[in-house]
């Protein structure tokens, strides 16, 4: 096993330059993967194979042509929202799952900005030259300072057990810590580590009792659904080391940490939280003084967010709370002195939709009050967001501070939306389809179309039905607003299938991963990367306008090369 610091280059594909061309299908075809032939655009989704997969697809051929015809109908205006032609499988949120192959990032990939978010940590990543390489690959930099993360590049002697693990992570961890003297060392579990059975939980426990350094492991391997969810198990590990009382807190910032004490200075000064605060005066009364030292302490619902986003989006919602009379107890991830009190008289709340393994940890393991809100992405997710926390955590339930709390925030929802005009006139009436690739699609979903545009189809790897309930209802209530046709949800979607829909139904914009993008442009097909979606800042009131910026630079983009006659990518 070697210890490689990785020097990561930035390399990511450059997107083309026009969505004009067209290649032949067979080319198109082949450079997905797919070995089948190609349908005829004209012509509906009918025989896709053979066997029960034709079966299979002959039905639903007659319900995907309706259901195309029926979308179409809509946009254009002629068909009613209420009216009797409208698709009785489209009156509800239909889920769909078809077993499909997905491409996306590795889990691996959370280092990329987990590693920034917990300070003055150190990510070791377990695995192959292969995770080495997409390491090198698909993640940033920083020029003028050495990366706090690491490839524990696994041989053949690791995988055949002809050498000793403990050993040698021993001497890596070893090497980190006279190095880069880290607080916490996190340890990355590859699918490598997963199929030979590396026993990480057990060495970790080893190493980390000799070295004094926590090591956390988080196996965040390719076996997951989608990317993002390595940042899910690395909060669901984390979860386990945060303390569960304050003086449990104050306790694990004595323990040796790199090396170093960490001295806490007037630890008698600081009081439980809850208690009073006030200075009873000695006084000849002294059946007061009685009653006032034994009048129980109130306790404090205390709010915990959980979700990796950068320190300007924390800042951000911290005061948009705080302006509500809410206070942010603390966030997950942090830094590691300062992980935030879990027990039962904590609310946590998350602000992304793929933490799904985070939200169970917390409340099966740590006992807390989960608030199940839309998530903080558009102005009216950001608003419905603060309003549940607000209904939840108002200790005086006054209905007249709720109805304040509520007024003050659509005075500042309707003036976002105010200063998005000329974005709104841009994306008005097109149509986006999701292929499916961060476990960002409903949000999104829901955010365009309150924009004003129209889902025909929203494809996501993974789904937790429960944790994302209260977007789900938001979702729906939207389009009922909107006068808009409920979208299908297909979760683990066949790309193959995907493709066909995409022919039938035409988008305006696909948002799709990195590994789809390029073909569907040179077919002639706008398409988005939903990767910049993932590392853009989304949440909030004020960052409502990046993600419109980001949907609507192929459309600008389009419209430019239009106006200069550039229509196609190859020369006729």
């Amino acid at each position: 096993m070697r210890n490689t610091v990785l020097n990561t280059l930035n390399a990511f594909p450059t997107q083309l330059g026009s969505n004009k061309s067209t290649l032949s299908s067979k080319i198109f075809h082949s450079y997905l993967g797919v070995l089948r032939p190609p349908t005829p655009l004209n012509t509906s989704m009918e025989v896709l194979g053979e066997g029960a997969h034709q079966n299979r697809e002959a039905k639903r051929s007659s319900l995907r042509f309706e259901f195309c015809s029926a979308l179409k109908e809509c946009q254009k205006g002629k068909v009613p929202f209420g009216s009797s032609l409208r698709l009785e499988a489209a009156e509800n949120l239909t889920f769909e799952c078809e077993t499909g192959n997905y491409h996306t990032f590795c889990p691996i990939s959370c280092v990329r900005w987990l590693y920034q978010q917990i300070a003055d940590s150190f990510f070791l990543v377990i695995g192959t030259k292969t995770c080495g390489y997409f390491l090198q690959n698909a993640m940033g930099v920083m020029i003028f300072a050495e990366p706090r993360y690491a490839m524990a590049e696994l041989e053949e002697g690791d995988i055949a057990a002809q050498l000793n693990d403990y050993k040698e992570l021993k001497r890596l961890c070893l090497q980190i810590k006279h190095d880069r003297n880290p607080s916490v060392i996190v340890w990355i579990g590859t699918c490598t580590t997963e199929i030979i059975k590396m026993d990480l939980e057990n060495l970790a426990k080893l190493i980390e009792a000799e070295l004094k350094v926590p090591i956390v492991v988080a196996r965040a391997n390719g076996l997951d659904y989608a990317f993002t969810q390595g940042e899910d198990t690395v909060l669901a590990s984390l979860v386990n080391r945060c303390p569960s009382s304050h003086e449990s807190s104050l306790d694990s910032m004595k323990l040796p940490s790199g090396g170093r004490e960490k001295q806490i200075n007037d630890v008698n000064t600081s009081k439980p939280e809850g208690y009073l605060s006030e200075v009873i005066s000695l006084t000849s009364n002294g059946d007061d003084i009685n009653k006032k030292s034994c009048t129980k302490p109130v306790p404090k619902k205390s709010l915990v967010l959980f979700g990796s986003v950068p320190n300007s989006v924390q800042t951000q919602l911290t005061l948009e709370l705080a302006k509500q009379g809410i206070n942010v107890d603390g966030w997950l991830p942090s830094r590691y002195s300062e992980l935030p009190v879990l027990n039962k008289d904590v609310y946590v709340c998350g602000i992304n939709p793929f933490l799904s393994r985070t939200a169970t940890s917390l409340m099966r393991r740590r006992k807390c009050h989960l608030i199940s809100a839309p998530f903080p992405i558009g102005p009216d997710g950001t608003r419905r967001w603060i309003e549940k926390i607000c209904t939840v955590l108002n200790t005086d339930k006054s209905s007249t501070s709720l109805e304040e709390v509520q007024k003050n925030l659509q005075q500042r929802e309707e003036k976002v939306w105010k200063s998005l005009q000329s974005y709104l006139d841009l994306v008005k009436k097109k149509s986006v389809f999701f292929m499916g690739d961060n476990l960002l699609e409903i949000s999104l979903a829901r955010f365009f179309i309150r924009c004003g545009m129209i889902v025909y189809e929203i494809g996501i790897p993974y789904m937790d039905r429960r944790y994302q309930a209260a977007e789900l209802a938001l979702l729906e209530q939207t389009c009922l607003e909107m006068n808009v046709p409920l979208p299908r949800i297909v979760e683990k979607p066949d790309n193959y299938n995907q493709i066909q829909r995409i022919r039938e139904l035409q988008p305006d914009i696909v948002v799709t991963g990195l590994a789809h993008s390029n073909p569907l442009e040179a077919r002639g097909v706008t398409t988005k990367w939903s990767t910049e979606f993932t590392f853009a800042q989304i949440h909030g009131f004020a960052n409502s306008r990046d993600v419109l910026e980001l949907i609507t630079r192929p459309v600008r983009r389009n419209q430019n090369l239009d106006a200069l006659g550039f229509t196609s990518l190859v020369k006729n």
